[in-house]
């Protein structure tokens, strides 16, 4: 299948032929969903923490005799229905969230997802960057002219998770974008499902080596 290539100015300059293997998958839910649900899991920071009542301070007397007083009978302030007393069913940070997640299965989740972004027209191939200026405002000025093209008028709009930008990370692409709200960066090495379903546009630079790196890292194995 061939699809086109622009241009920093948004003109179209070429084509270029996607290999049906990366880009002409069938969507596939379930799979996509496993795979999504499985990494959100995975980096799941499992920091929050509460105390049973077998680690709160306190409760070594009875807090007053059995009988005689007209109060309901207690054992130790440390119950659950004590204020101060330990947590019941809180969230632990022993609790293991991690999902297993086979290597096919995540490869082909993201040719899946790659696929699908195609067919929805929301993957636009540009020219490398190898020539960027660092500057704010001019990868600015680059991504007002992708704007332009068909079908991605609001690929520059303030919007967080607008557009994922897959590229060789230099220095100056790095200072160019650092100050775009809307706008993140990737390896081609380090994408994933999530990058690819919590973005709304994938901006692919140097698409023949973009391409060339997932059929021969992703499908060949």
């Amino acid at each position: 299948m061939k699809t086109k290539v622009y241009d920093h100015k948004g003109k179209e300059a070429r084509t270029i032929d996607l290999p049906e293997n990366v880009f002409g998958l069938n969507w596939n839910s379930d799979l996509v969903h496993q795979v999504f649900v499985g990494m959100q899991s995975n980096s799941r920071a499992n920091t929050a923490h509460t105390k049973d009542r077998s680690e709160v301070r306190g409760g070594g007397r009875k807090p007053w005799r059995q009988k005689g007083t007209g109060q309901a009978r207690h054992g130790s302030k440390r119950s659950p229905i004590w204020a101060g007393g330990g947590i019941t069913f809180g969230p632990r940070n022993d609790r293991n969230y991690d999902k297993k997640i086979n290597v096919k299965m995540r490869r082909k989740a993201l040719l899946v997802a790659l696929s699908q972004k195609l067919r929805d027209g929301q993957i636009l191939f540009v020219d490398g960057f190898d020539k960027v200026s660092g500057k704010t405002k001019d990868m600015k000025a680059t991504f007002e002219a992708f704007a332009t093209v068909k079908g991605f008028e609001t690929l520059n709009t303030q919007k967080h998770n607008n557009a994922f930008m897959i590229s060789e990370i230099t220095d100056e692409l790095k200072n160019g974008a650092k100050n775009l709200f809307h706008v993140s960066l990737a390896a081609p090495e380090n994408i994933n499902v999530l990058d690819v379903m919590n973005n709304r546009y994938l901006v692919v630079a140097n698409p023949e080596q973009v391409v060339e790196f997932l059929q021969t890292k992703l499908t060949n194995k």
